[in-house]
């Protein structure tokens, strides 16, 4: 049986979606930097994508301090989280905490996602 991380954590502009939802869109959003909490939620719900997640958290600050937020607040240790973002900055950073990070150079994808699972619990 393959080893499945605890916690999943995605990260939002370029990774989900190819834009940067406080720049490069304007609301009330229509289907056709994350600090715009509310119309990320808005098209996580209008794009289908929280349905297939049990919990969401949009935290506009810091990735080390948001993952040491995750982990205390569900008690879940930082070694059992997998997490993908397009920039290398906070995948260099949040693995320096025992996270395992995956780059997402052109959006969140299958392949990706294969790789990650992968890389946390390796054959």
């Amino acid at each position: 049986m393959t080893k499945k991380p605890s916690l999943v954590v995605f990260d939002l502009d370029y990774t989900l979606w190819p834009f940067w939802v406080d720049t490069h869109v304007d609301p009330p959003f229509q289907k056709s930097r994350t600090s715009e909490i509310q119309g990320a939620t808005q098209l996580l719900d209008l794009f289908g994508i929280n349905l297939y997640f049990r919990y969401t958290e949009i935290y506009p600050g810091s990735k080390v301090t948001h993952f040491q937020r995750l982990s205390q607040q569900s008690g879940i240790p930082l070694c059992q989280m997998l997490f993908f973002d397009d920039e290398n900055r906070n995948i260099y950073d949040v693995s320096k905490l025992g996270v395992t990070c995956i780059l997402v150079p052109n959006g969140m994808n299958l392949s990706l996602l294969d790789r990650g699972l992968e890389a946390f619990a390796p054959s």
